[in-house]
């Protein structure tokens, strides 16, 4: 009935199928009934992150050339006035009774009562070539581009994820939804559980997670990588802060989940003794009691994308039962290519493809996409698109290997490669991962074109330095960043997580940032994603000074 009305309040307001509506706001049920009743008049939505910089929202007003914007509160709409941006005709959720969604809904139930069969006599002439959603690049390194995704485009991954799920989440069962809807991949995932019946709980945002999964108890849930590295993070600094026998108890447990289950795979049967012996300690003091502890009692798996995920992550949380399938797509993919299903699953890879997706290799090793996920095309950029798309393949950026069972594995960014003085190929994503699984770091971000050797840039995990290096609560972030203390205990974590890889890819050297990367300061995307160029202009001198400092980690380069 909420939908019908909307859908009736878009039409008296002049909204016709092919317009656009523009949604600004988090995730809260106004944000579905307005998407959903835009789709049912043949417009098409423009999702904006609640966070997104005020001179993208304006590029991506001007370009898509929105009706009507919807804004969650009379704050966000604050926002947008004071920071000069052009919106059109713009609807507050939570507004007062002349422009709040409330008025706006009211209207449309008179008029959806005048004519009850208007809107289900219209729904046949919505074709699957129509454009649902417009959906803007996170821009890492410049202006946003629209990406036309069509009905079928989205028909078509959530009916694959179905053919997974159906037999999985049964009709009622609990589903968190995390990520922001702006976000395609929890943009499908959303259309997905609804046709799994699920019941939908939407979470608070980041910092109410664990509540959120405590209250919901979930059988899946989507998350980013980042999510997971800080929820081992935030185990191992609970324990620590408790301190006595579980700050070395809890480390040492994960520690040895993560081994058993590595040699599990490696191995199978043939586990050393000892290690099985030290697995079956770990799982009855500390690993048994993380689901529950977590509200993931319920849990059967959560899926992972939109970046890397570290095989120490998926391992360590494995051991405690907790199952990590990894999948991989992009918006320009309505989002998905591939993912591991509990059927076929392969550490270390992003599973095989979904149904009516074939992929294959360029000549450079770049992973090209075809199928009906596909997206349109660029909006208002032929140039891009024909760029991007050849004879219905799509290349993606991505470096891949696909190995004879027909599973993915992504090594890294095309474009985000990049070769050392010495002539070898880093890519950083993957030693960025291998960084992260220290619980001290909070991020990270390596470079190193053209020189020796890479370094990082490391934003610490502040709370936990702090209490484990003994730096008072009066030093201010500056100045624990310029201590040499930190200095030389951030770059020792960094090799130390950095050995196994090869001797090029190992981080010998590191700056310490005072803070973490914010959208706010353009640093980082929409979607978390690191500005590259951004960080390295704005922290030039560290990084020279990184590259003029020895630390007592630094080790003579092969």
């Amino acid at each position: 009935a909420r939908i019908e009305a909307v859908a009736h309040a878009l039409w008296s307001r002049g909204v016709v199928a092919g317009d656009r509506v523009a949604l600004m706001s988090p995730n809260r049920i106004d944000w579905v009934v307005v998407n959903l009743a835009v789709l049912s008049i043949g417009a098409a939505t423009v999702p904006l992150y609640a966070t997104q910089a005020l001179d993208h929202v304006q590029i991506i007003l001007d370009d898509c050339g929105a009706k009507l914007l919807f804004v969650d509160s009379e704050a966000t709409r604050s926002r947008l006035r004071e920071g000069g941006v052009r919106a059109p005709e713009t609807v507050v959720f939570d507004g007062s009774a002349s422009d709040g969604l409330a008025a706006f809904e009211a209207a449309g139930a008179a008029l959806r009562d005048a004519s009850p069969s208007r809107l289900a006599d219209y729904a046949g002439s919505i074709k699957p070539e129509d454009l649902a959603v417009l959906i803007y690049t996170s821009g890492t390194t410049g202006v946003p581009k629209g990406v036309m995704l069509t009905h079928r485009n989205i028909a078509s991954t959530a009916l694959a994820g179905l053919s997974t799920l159906q037999e999985i989440i049964r009709t009622g069962e609990p589903v968190l939804s995390v990520l922001p809807w702006a976000h395609i991949y929890e943009h499908t995932d959303l259309y997905l559980f609804f046709l799994c019946n699920a019941t939908v709980y939407v979470c608070h945002g980041p910092d109410d997670l664990l509540a959120d999964l405590q209250a919901v108890r979930p059988v899946v849930f989507a998350a980013v990588p980042r999510i997971f590295e800080r929820v081992i993070a935030g185990i191992i600094g609970k324990s620590k802060a408790e301190g006595g026998l579980k700050a070395r108890l809890v480390p040492w447990a994960l520690g040895v989940g993560r081994q058993y289950m590595r040699a599990t795979l490696e191995n199978g049967a043939a586990v050393p003794g000892t290690l099985r012996l030290q697995y079956a300690l770990a799982k009855a003091l500390v690993l048994k009691k993380l689901r529950p502890a977590l509200g993931l009692d319920r849990l059967k798996f959560v899926l992972s994308g939109s970046a890397p995920l570290h095989e120490d992550v998926a391992l360590t949380l494995a051991a405690a039962d907790i199952t990590i399938l990894e999948g991989y797509g992009l918006t320009e993919c309505s989002p998905v290519v591939s993912v591991n299903t509990p059927e076929h699953y392969r550490l270390g890879t992003v599973g095989m493809p979904i149904a009516g997706v074939d992929v294959r290799l360029a000549d450079d090793g770049e992973l090209l996409v075809r199928g009906p996920n596909v997206m349109k095309g660029y909006y208002h950029d032929p140039a891009a698109t024909a760029a991007t798309i050849h004879d219905g393949w799509l290349a993606t950026g991505d470096i891949a290997s696909i190995d004879a069972d027909g599973f993915i594995r992504i090594t890294d960014r095309k474009k985000e490669l990049f070769k050392t003085s010495g002539g070898k190929f880093v890519a950083p994503a993957r030693v960025e991962s291998a960084l992260l699984r220290s619980p001290y770091v909070s991020q990270v971000m390596v470079l190193g074109n053209g020189r020796a050797h890479p370094i990082a840039l490391v934003s610490p995990n502040w709370p936990l330095v702090r209490r484990d290096l003994g730096i008072a609560d009066d030093v201010s972030p500056e100045q624990a960043a310029e201590l040499v203390k930190v200095q030389d205990f951030m770059s020792k974590e960094a090799a130390t997580n950095s050995a196994d890889l090869a001797t090029y890819e190992q981080v010998r050297r590191v700056g310490v940032l005072p803070r973490d990367l914010t959208i706010a300061d353009n640093e980082l995307s929409p979607t978390l994603k690191v500005r590259r160029r951004v960080v390295e202009e704005r922290y030039a001198d560290l990084i020279e000074q990184a590259y003029g400092a020895r630390s007592t980690a630094e080790v003579v380069p092969a």
